[in-house]
């Protein structure tokens, strides 16, 4: 694992055996915020009217958009149930020199460093109005009681992780979606579209990430 200074100044990491950064090397910041916190989270509770929201993540990764979010709902007392994905968590000795402190909260970095761990194994209460688990487990494996409410869909490029963005892939993710809920992910392809329109969504093209023109948008019909 080697870590990349990206366009806006954020690290990410370069993952050898993939062959891929888990962030945007034009800028892992901007795109988390854009991508999954505005164009997902805040879009969703905008759109609702809520103060409360789940969220799904595909590929918890360095944990970036989860303390983007955490951050977010602790700024504007909101309440935020987080679950994310990872077949393959980083250890902490990498997780925690990301640098990311430098973008959130004392509070909410030194939550992170507290509960990381203990949240591959189980829910944890990660602060108030917060809480956290990250489900150590391939996307096909996981299984849930909840339904939430976002996805963040943050694998890793098709090019190099297919069999993410198969039609059983995002139909297994999606199911976990409740009806009106929102789907994000960074990458737009005439496939994809196709995917999430044969699984009844409304599909948007919003505008990308810096280095991207479009990034995908997409609510599950049945809401209101």
């Amino acid at each position: 694992m080697e870590f990349v200074v990206t366009g806006d100044g954020s690290s990410t990491l370069y993952h050898p055996e993939v062959g891929e950064h888990y962030h945007s090397k034009h800028g892992a910041l901007q795109e988390s915020r854009h991508v999954f916190l505005h164009s997902g989270l805040d879009f969703y509770l905008q759109k609702e009217g809520k103060a409360s929201a789940s969220v799904l993540e595909v590929g918890f990764g360095t944990g970036l958009n989860f303390l983007l979010s955490a951050d977010f709902v602790r700024q504007h007392d909101l309440n935020l149930q987080y679950c994310g994905i990872e077949a393959y968590p980083l250890p902490p000795s990498i997780i925690f020199e990301t640098g990311y402190d430098r973008f959130v909260s004392g509070e909410t970095w030194d939550a992170f460093r507290r509960c990381y761990e203990t949240s591959l194994r189980e829910d944890v209460y990660f602060m108030e109005g917060v809480t956290l688990a990250v489900a150590h487990q391939e996307l096909l494996a996981f299984r849930s009681d909840r339904t939430f409410d976002v996805v963040y869909f943050d694998a890793f490029a098709a090019i190099h992780q297919p069999e993410m963005w198969t039609d059983e892939s995002l139909a297994h993710i999606c199911s976990f979606l409740n009806p009106g809920g929102v789907f994000v992910t960074y990458a737009i392809t005439g496939n994809l579209k196709r995917s999430m329109k044969a699984l009844g969504f409304s599909i948007e093209k919003a505008p990308g990430a810096p280095g991207k023109r479009e990034m995908l948008r997409a609510i599950k019909e049945g809401g209101r």
